[in-house]
């Protein structure tokens, strides 16, 4: 089963890394022509760390059939980052995108209300069009050592058909270097699933040579013309999206030793 119900759990030792809300829209060039000070001292009150980088665009080749394919190398687009005081929570700032992430995610309540907070002020000031693309993305990496699962098998922490392979009774999984499941699909009308699913490390286990197994899924609507006056409900159905999938990986047992307690 992909998807499960939708009972949610607030967790004792949530798996959760981090938490993003994207939303895209047509290119607003004031954005990247001048620094966003109107925007800063908009949400500088509770994002009062500033950090500004230039990021390369991917490079686009033209005509590639041709027998001298033109190459173009867009120029690199600012990204502003405004952060909180603990950097736990930040917006990211494009000429293309407004985003909101965490590192401490309590629940959707908490993280929607300061959404629709950026949202409004991000709109006050810049009144896009309409939007592109609304996108929701829960990462997740489960720690057998945080959660004094370290003698279980990934078979009995996570349900099928989420561990592929290791599911299956004669796959040793230490003998498996890799195995992963990524898929990406359509959940009907104009919404859209990417997930990553699978054992790993986390910064290729530079700090952490634990493998977690991570639980990577992004949720998304697209449209030409998305209206603004849509983006909560659409948010709202891709969390439910979230809070299923979810449910339906963990097992029983990991669920029980995370510490759950129901929401609602």
């Amino acid at each position: 089963m992909l998807f499960s119900d939708n009972a949610r759990y607030s967790y004792a030792s949530s798996p959760l890394i981090e938490v993003i809300c994207q939303l895209r829209f047509p290119t607003i060039l004031s954005i990247g022509s001048t620094v966003p000070a109107q925007f800063q001292e908009a949400v500088r009150e509770e994002f009062p760390q500033y950090v500004a980088r230039q990021e390369q665009q991917p490079i686009k080749i033209t005509n590639p059939n041709a027998p001298q394919p033109q190459i173009e190398r867009p120029a690199p687009i600012t990204n502003y980052n405004f952060i909180s005081t603990d950097g736990r929570w930040k917006i990211n700032l494009t000429q293309n995108f407004v985003a909101l992430s965490t590192l401490q995610y309590t629940t959707w309540e908490e993280f929607a209300q300061k959404l629709d907070k950026v949202l409004a002020l991000f709109i006050q000031i810049y009144h896009p069009a309409y939007f592109e693309r609304i996108g929701l993305r829960y990462v997740n990496a489960f720690s057998r050592k945080r959660l004094g699962l370290e003698g279980e098998l990934w078979d009995d922490l996570i349900n099928a058909p989420f561990i592929g392979v290791l599911s299956e009774p004669d796959v040793d999984e230490k003998l498996t270097s890799k195995n992963a499941l990524d898929v990406e699909m359509s959940l009907g009308e104009d919404r859209r699933m990417k997930l990553h699913a699978g054992p790993g490390l986390l910064g290729d286990g530079k700090k952490d040579p634990e493998p977690k197994f991570i639980l990577d899924g992004d949720f998304s609507v697209s449209g030409k013309q998305l209206p603004a006056q849509r983006i909560a409900g659409d948010l709202d159905v891709l969390h439910d999206y979230a809070v299923r999938l979810f449910n339906a990986a963990v097992s029983r047992e990991l669920h029980d030793a995370m510490g759950p307690t129901p929401i609602g």
